[in-house]
C-alpha cells in the first residue's frame, strides 16, 4: 500500500453525473489536495449493457468545468493505468483465478431461468432467495464437482459465471472513517458473482483489484455502497492484501429530507440535477445542467461542500483553497443532508459578486449580441459594475439594464398611474427645456443642477424625479436616474422625454 494518500472517483459511463456523484468527486479532491496526495479518475465501464456514448466525456468535462480536476486518469495517463477498466480486463483472469485456486470461488452454471423460479418458489413462500452457504452445495455449481466433472463442462464451453466463497461463520469486524466500527456476521452474506458470463468482471472485484494495483489508500464514496463492505473487505483477506480505509458519504436528500434528491425532484423544483446539460443519445430526452443554467461552479462546489460537511465553524462562503485546508473526514455527517434550492441561489448572488467583472461583460456581451445590440466594451462595463449587486444570475442583467441599450417601449400601467398626473406633462415639457440648456452632462454636475431646478419651483422632489424615472426606464426601477441619464446622453434622454410626454399628452 501506499505511503502517500491517493483517492480515486470511479464513476460508471452510464449516463450524466449526478450532483451526488460530483460532491463524491469533490471530497476526494479536498481529501487528496489536503495531504499533498493524488486524485485518479478510474472509468468503471465493465457494465457494457449499461454503457452510453459520450458520458465519459461527459464526466471528464463535468470535474473541469467545476474546478475539480484529476491528477490522473484518461487523458492524464500515470503509472497505474489504464484508467479504463474495459482496458484492464486481461488483468483480472489472473486474480479471479488466484481465488479459485485458493478455495475462495468457485464455477456457477446455474442458469438464468433456474434461479428465477428459485426466486419465485421464494417469494411464494414469503422468503427472499439467496445464493450462498445455506443452500450453495444444492445448486449448479463446482462445489460438489470432481476436478474431471469440473473440466469436462469448461471444455464443452458451458456458460458460467465465477462467485465469491463467503466464509460460513466468521466476524468481520470493520471500521468506516465517518461510521466507526461495524460488526458483520458473513452468514448473512451471499456469493456475489466476480466474474460474469460475457468475461468480464463485475464490479466489486474490479474494483477490489483496481484499488489495489493503483495503491489507492482511501475509498471515499456515497453510502449506496455500504452494503458492498462486507464483501469488499472480504476479497481482501481473501487475496491477502492490506485493504484501503474506507468512509461511506451521506445522501443528498430532497429538500422536504424525503429520500434522495432525484431528476424528477428537481424538474419539480425548477432545479438541475446534473452539473452540465445532457442529451440522451438513446432516447433524444434532455436534462437542465448548472453551467447552462447560469450557476457559476464556485456557486454547486460551495453548495456541495456543505452538504455533509461543516468545520464546526458559522463560516459559510469558501474558496476551493479554504476547503482544502479545513477540509477533514471526521468532520463528514453520517446522516443526509437537505438540498435547499433558495440557499444555492443565496450562493449564486454571492458568487456573482465576487465573479471577475472582465468575465461578465464578456458574458454579457454576447447576450447583447443575440439581441443584435453591438456596444462599447468600456459602457457594457459601466452597466455591469452599477447593476449586478441586483443579480442573481448573468441572464438577469437584461431585465436590469434594458433601458442603459434601447428605450422603453411601453410603461407600466402602476407606475404610470402614481407618476404621472394631468399636470405632470406640463412640467416635464418645462423640465426638458431646461435640461436641454445644460452644457455639463456629467452624474455629478446633472443631480446638482436637478436638485437646485426642484427647489427653485418649490417643488417635491417626487414629482420631478418619478416621471423622469418613467420616461427613461418605462418603470419605477433602476439605479441612480442621474446614472442613467448620463449614460445614455443628454440627446436620448430629451427624446425619451418627449417620448414620455407625447405618449401620456
Amino acid at each position: 500500500m501506499s505511503t502517500s494518500v491517493r483517492v480515486r472517483f470511479a464513476p460508471s459511463p452510464t449516463g450524466p453525473l449526478h450532483i451526488g456523484g460530483l460532491r463524491t468527486a469533490l471530497y476526494n479532491y479536498l481529501f487528496a489536495k489536503k495531504h499533498q496526495g493524488t486524485f485518479v479518475l478510474r472509468i468503471e465501464d465493465t457494465d457494457q449493457n449499461r454503457f452510453v456514448e459520450g458520458a465519459e466525456d461527459y464526466i471528464v468535462e463535468s470535474l473541469n468545468w467545476s474546478g475539480i480536476p484529476y491528477d490522473e486518469g484518461p487523458g492524464k495517463e500515470g503509472e497505474f493505468g489504464p484508467y479504463k477498466q474495459s482496458l484492464r480486463k486481461d488483468i483480472y483472469k489472473n486474480y479471479v483465478d488466484e481465488l479459485i485456486n485458493n478455495g475462495r470461488a468457485y464455477y456457477a452454471f446455474d442458469t438464468t431461468e433456474s434461479l428465477q423460479k428459485l426466486r419465485e418458489e421464494a417469494e411464494a413462500n414469503g422468503e427472499k432467495f439467496a445464493y450462498g452457504p445455506q443452500n450453495r452445495l444444492s445448486l449448479d455449481n463446482s462445489l460438489k464437482l470432481s476436478s474431471e466433472d469440473l473440466q469436462k463442462r469448461l471444455d464443452a464451453n458451458e456458460a458460467y459465471v465465477i462467485r465469491f466463497k463467503t466464509s460460513p461463520a466468521q466476524k468481520l469486524f470493520l471500521k468506516d472513517e465517518i461510521r466507526g466500527h461495524i460488526e458483520v456476521d458473513t452468514s448473512v452474506l451471499d456469493d456475489k458473482i466476480l466474474f460474469k458470463a460475457d468475461g468480464l468482471p463485475t464490479y466489486h472485484m474490479a474494483n477490489i483489484v483496481d484499488d489495489h494495483l493503483m495503491e489507492i489508500t482511501h475509498v471515499i464514496r456515497g453510502e449506496e455502497w455500504l452494503p458492498s463492505l462486507p464483501l469488499h473487505v472480504a476479497l481482501y483477506e481473501a487475496f491477502g492484501w492490506e485493504p484501503p480505509k474506507f468512509a461511506h458519504l451521506p445522501l443528498i436528500l430532497k429538500p422536504n429530507g424525503k429520500g434522495k434528491l432525484s431528476k424528477r425532484d428537481g424538474d419539480k423544483l425548477g432545479i438541475p440535477v446534473f452539473p452540465l446539460e445532457w442529451k440522451d443519445p438513446k432516447t433524444g430526452s434532455e436534462a437542465a445542467g448548472y453551467r447552462e443554467g447560469g450557476y457559476l461552479p464556485e456557486t454547486l462546489i460551495n453548495t456541495l461542500a456543505l452538504l455533509g460537511w461543516n468545520d464546526a465553524t458559522e463560516k459559510e462562503f469558501y474558496k476551493i483553497e479554504e476547503l482544502i485546508d479545513r477540509f477533514e473526514l471526521k468532520r463528514v455527517h453520517k446522516s443526509g443532508a437537505k438540498f435547499d434550492p433558495e440557499k444555492l441561489k443565496w450562493f449564486q448572488q454571492h458568487y456573482l459578486q465576487e465573479a471577475d467583472l472582465d468575465f461578465l461583460v464578456k458574458e454579457y456581451e454576447e447576450i447583447l449580441k443575440e439581441k443584435n445590440l453591438q456596444t462599447e466594451t468600456e459602457y457594457v462595463k459601466e452597466v455591469v459594475s452599477t447593476i449586478r449587486e441586483r443579480a442573481v444570475f448573468v441572464d438577469d442583467f437584461w431585465e436590469l439594464s434594458s433601458f442603459y441599450f434601447v428605450a422603453p417601449s411601453e410603461f407600466n400601467k402602476k407606475s404610470s398611474k402614481k407618476a404621472w398626473k394631468t399636470t405632470t406633462s406640463e412640467l416635464m415639457t418645462e423640465f426638458a427645456e431646461f435640461l436641454s440648456g445644460l452644457k455639463d452632462f456629467s452624474e455629478e454636475n446633472l443631480e446638482k443642477e436637478i436638485k437646485n431646478w426642484i427647489t427653485s419651483h418649490e417643488l417635491g422632489f417626487g414629482k420631478v424625479m418619478q416621471p423622469l424615472r418613467l420616461s427613461l426606464v418605462g418603470a419605477m426601477q433602476g439605479p441612480s436616474v442621474f446614472h442613467i441619464a448620463t449614460s445614455i446622453g443628454q440627446e436620448e434622454t430629451l427624446k425619451r422625454l418627449k417620448t414620455a410626454i407625447n405618449h401620456f399628452s
